[in-house]
């Protein structure tokens, strides 16, 4: 049995992966969890998401194979299995169980949408899901061939999250452990300690966007009214129970491990014929112009590409990551990954590949008169130079080459910045070139 809930909440509070451990504590007396619950992250370029875009995906059943230790719940272990099998049970049933739950877990401006299937939708679905905008009646005959039951409430966009998280089949995949905390304590201030967070993210390796070193400043930590106390993100399941454990902070009410397909960067599109506003690209260009600069600290470039002139930005958020841009000569060749947004026209930079730079070759000088070691005087524009005592004449004035604080590699924003589906250098198993990082001011 699946269950897939999408669009419970909103930026005023609430939060659907808490939802969806309410629908665990529910049904978890009569079914075992197989797998994780995933956590899986859709097109961050849909104009209607509230925060990142997620949906809740669980499957039950009976649990077969070893099992994993995930969460807490109720001062309970909750325990994920690696293997199931389906059980008969009755889904009219099911559904008068955790309907109420949607209904009284949702924000009013929300449009959920719950899914009750026992097969999943086309993998098709995913990838649509991701790099598209897609309408409720996209996914209606779909629902309909898998013999799905749904609920819906509002105009029931959730249903559209919810059919294409159903349908992922993790190839790369990360696990966030999510702590909730105390009821009494939601809207208010939340206390974690920054400098557990430092030496946890130092320990543990295989964390990822938890820290960020250079600012001393927490990533994990959101700052909306939702249940959320922090999410740790990494990418061995293992390391975040006692990567937690070093972490101080408020008592928390439970904790659940998902399976997520966040920092994994499938939503970029690397093979097409054309650019589709709302949607994420990998995009090679040559510089066309030095960085320009606009009111709100943001910066952009122009690249030429295949497609013409494509007028990449890196926004204020991004931080120093803006400076890679402002390091950029005409003629140096890079690749720019991130959304195309249609209004204004505009490639929003994830992540900058410099594949090539040009030198940085500057005049500083007419020439020296080789006879009576004094300076030239220019003829005149693209006529060379001479010398008025003694009449010699060259051509070529007295270059330098400055150095280039941007060198071929590749270049992110720091950890706060980074979108939930954009895969940090740390999981590509690169850094930041050290000329770039050592020359930040």
């Amino acid at each position: 049995m699946y269950i897939a809930v999408d669009d419970t909440d909103s930026i005023r509070g609430n939060c659907t992966t808490f939802l969806a451990t309410e629908i665990i504590r529910e049904l978890s007396s009569d079914f075992d969890l197989i797998g994780n619950p995933r956590l899986v992250r859709l097109n961050p370029a849909v104009p209607w998401k509230t925060r990142g875009n997620g949906s809740l995906i669980l499957h039950f059943g009976k649990g077969a194979g070893e099992r994993h230790l995930i969460g807490k719940i109720d001062g309970k272990d909750l325990y994920c299995y690696d293997e199931g099998e389906d059980v008969p049970y009755e889904r009219e049933v099911v559904l008068k169980r955790i309907i109420p739950l949607v209904e009284s877990l949702h924000e009013s401006d929300a449009d959920p949408g719950l899914i009750v299937s026992d097969e999943r939708p086309s993998y098709e679905f995913y990838e649509r899901g991701l790099f598209t905008i897609m309408s409720v009646s996209d996914v209606k005959d779909e629902l309909e061939r898998i013999g799905a039951d749904t609920f819906t409430i509002g105009r029931g966009r959730g249903l559209i999250g919810s059919t294409c998280g159903l349908a992922w089949i993790p190839e790369d995949y990360t696990y966030e452990l999510l702590a909730y905390r105390m009821p009494d304590r939601w809207g208010t201030p939340r206390e974690v300690d920054p400098d557990s967070i430092r030496d946890m993210d130092h320990l543990y390796p295989s964390t990822f966007n938890s820290w960020e070193d250079r600012f001393d400043k927490v990533a994990m930590v959101p700052a909306t009214p939702c249940p959320v106390l922090y999410g740790l993100r990494g990418d061995d399941m293992q390391d975040l129970i006692p990567a937690s454990e070093m972490i101080r902070s408020e008592e928390i009410y439970r904790w659940v491990i998902f399976l997520t397909n966040q920092g994994t960067d499938d939503h970029i599109i690397t093979e097409y014929g054309s650019l589709n506003p709302n949607a994420s690209y990998l995009v090679k260009g040559v510089v066309k112009e030095c960085a320009r600069h606009i009111r709100g600290g943001h910066t952009f470039i122009d690249i030429d590409t295949e497609f013409g002139t494509i007028t990449c930005g890196a926004y204020e958020p991004s931080k120093e990551f803006r400076m890679a841009f402002d390091r950029l000569l005409p003629g140096d060749v890079v690749e720019v990954m991130g959304e195309y947004r249609e209004d204004p026209v505009t490639l929003n930079v994830e992540k900058l590949h410099v594949i090539s730079i040009v030198p940085d070759v500057v005049k500083v000088s007419n020439p020296m008169c080789q006879q009576c070691g004094k300076r030239m005087e220019s003829v005149g524009k693209g006529q060379g130079y001479r010398c008025k005592r003694c009449h010699t004449k060259t051509q070529s004035a007295i270059f330098e080459e400055n150095v280039r604080w941007i060198v071929p590699g590749w270049y992110e924003p720091p950890t706060a910045a980074r979108r939930h589906l954009s895969k940090p250098l740390k999981r590509m198993g690169m850094t930041q070139p050290v000329e770039f990082v050592n020359r930040r001011i």
